[in-house]
């Protein structure tokens, strides 16, 4: 089993509680790491025995752009089904890390995360 990373991908988003929040939109940090069921053996130099990265930016990119959700915890969950559904035979788990860079609550900090894994 192996894994891929993507790190640190920043978008601005709609979601959250608040009215403001989905109106202006705020600034939100993703990392995605996916655990594969491939032999590393099998991968032999070819893209096509393994699975693109690149698709795994593309389909949060959309979800991101996309979704007016009021948790963060949505936004995962739907972005873990829908990597999940890219090739479940090749998938094992799937973990994201999301990050809202700014939450109006009262108080000095850098961001609120969660993660989640399936």
């Amino acid at each position: 089993m192996y894994k891929i990373r993507i790190n640190n991908m920043r978008f601005h988003s709609h979601i959250g509680v608040y009215q403001e929040e989905k109106k202006l939109g705020q600034n939100i940090e993703i990392s995605l790491e996916v655990k594969f069921n491939i032999n590393e053996k099998m991968i032999k130099d070819q893209v096509e025995n393994t699975i693109n990265y690149a698709d795994f930016y593309a389909i949060i990119a959309e979800i991101v752009k996309e979704s007016r959700v009021d948790l963060i915890e949505t936004l995962a969950l739907m972005i873990i089904e829908e990597i999940k559904q890219k090739n479940r035979e090749k998938i094992a788990t799937v973990k994201v890390k999301l990050k809202k860079m700014s939450v109006p609550i009262d108080g000095v900090f850098d961001n609120v995360e969660i993660e989640m894994e399936r």
